[in-house]
């Protein structure tokens, strides 16, 4: 069983609160996790019929049956049963009672913020990270991971990605989308899925969205918190300042796993990779996934966004810290260039906040660059890391930040 880099984080909020509660999508690991974490709990799960159909029609009986510490997996099938919990919880007192899983994120929140509100720590598990990766023998080449993903099962058990995916999404479809959703129009959906695939790293825009997929925009809002609500898509929110420069206030769109959005974009090996048009889309996608993996791991919120202002000025990624933000350009290719810094500096002038400047590429080495800090996708928690530990990278921005960080 492959360590998640999570369980400390897990193992030490459920001492500290009476419920822990994980979401995230399926197939993600969750049930394995929690099971390996806390082998001492009793464990059910309600996507079983017998066990939903005990949970709903006694809720009192099937909680006592359970005793005190259980594991609940699927909890939002059975909503109304976190009110009976939160009876137990306050009538207890104490830590360490009940750890929840889910896989719809809004509903599910919606749910405890009511019920089980100052109650539970609330922690998101996505797919495997980098370094989970490696610890299950995984390949890390570049291609190979844009194409197979990150989804455990896949690399626990040896699994083709091209069916093991195909039938996630078919499953996904067939039975997520038609209880989170009331979507009727299945191959629509389905159509409008693998459009929004095609934009990954793309700035959402919705009237182009609903123009090709054929929907209204009220539809494509609709299928898109769907999706969200489901952890199949990601919206990166922008950078707001107060400055005069007109910035894009629209989110840009990515899949939270990468070897997903390949697949619905018709990718079949990872030899296509390569030469695919939507290579350096789908490496941006990853990096974004890993450094939401890197936050969440941690047991933190999302602290990232992504700058653009009216002439197209940008920077992919802004890491925020309690110093300001860690800029991040995101490069594909395996060869350093002088232009790979252009962008990355020009933001720096604009935007005072930033004290850290890295360079992701799809090379190997990592240079200790005047204007960045160049790594390589493999190394990319040790970036951030050191956004985290407060170390500024890039001559400029080291004078900057301890300049700032003085006065």
């Amino acid at each position: 069983m492959i360590e998640r880099d999570i369980a400390e984080h897990l193992s030490d909020l459920f001492q500290k609160n009476p419920v822990v509660t994980v979401t995230g999508p399926r197939q993600s690991g969750k049930t394995t996790l929690c099971r390996q974490v806390f082998p001492e709990l009793s464990h059910v799960n309600l996507e079983a019929p017998d066990d939903r159909e005990f949970a709903e029609s006694d809720p009192r009986g099937f909680l006592a049956q359970l005793g005190t510490g259980a594991i609940i997996d699927e909890v939002q099938r059975v909503p109304e049963l976190l009110s009976y919990l939160q009876v137990l919880v306050d009538e207890d007192g104490g830590n360490g009672l009940f750890v929840l899983t889910g896989s719809e994120q809004f509903r599910l929140s919606a749910t405890i913020s009511q019920s089980l509100a100052g109650r539970t720590a609330l922690l998101r598990l996505l797919p495997f990270s980098l370094a989970e990766l490696r610890r299950s023998g995984g390949s890390d080449g570049l291609d190979n991971m844009l194409y197979t993903g990150f989804y455990p099962r896949i690399h626990d058990r040896g699994l083709d990605p091209l069916q093991a995916l195909g039938d996630y999404f078919e499953t996904y479809v067939e039975r997520d989308v038609r209880q989170l959703g009331n979507i009727r129009d299945l191959s629509s959906f389905q159509r409008f899925v693998r459009l929004c695939a095609g934009r990954v790293g793309q700035l959402l825009n919705v009237s182009s969205l609903s123009s090709d997929a054929g929907v209204s925009r009220a539809t494509v809002d609709h299928w898109l918190s769907v999706l969200e609500s489901s952890y199949i898509v990601y919206r990166l929110r922008p950078h707001y300042t107060n400055m005069r420069k007109r910035l894009v206030k629209s989110p840009k769109l990515y899949f939270y796993d990468v070897g997903l959005a390949s697949y619905l974009i018709g990718i079949e090996n990872a030899g296509q990779v390569a030469t695919h048009p939507l290579r350096g889309a789908l490496f941006e996608n990853a990096v974004i996934s890993e450094a939401l993996k890197h936050r969440f791991n941690r047991g933190r919120r999302s602290n990232l966004s992504f700058f653009r202002d009216s002439n197209g000025l940008e920077c992919d990624l802004f890491y925020e810290t309690a110093r300001g933000f860690g800029a991040v350009e995101i490069k594909s290719g395996a060869t350093v260039a002088s232009d790979y810094f252009f962008a990355l500096n020009r933001v720096a002038e604009v935007v005072p906040e930033i004290w850290s400047k890295a360079v992701v590429y799809g090379g190997t080495s990592t240079q200790r660059r005047t204007d960045a800090l160049v790594s390589p996708f493999g190394n990319l928690s040790d970036v951030l890391n050191g956004f985290d530990s407060g170390e500024a990278f890039g001559a400029d921005s080291a004078r900057i930040s301890a300049a700032t960080y003085a006065n």
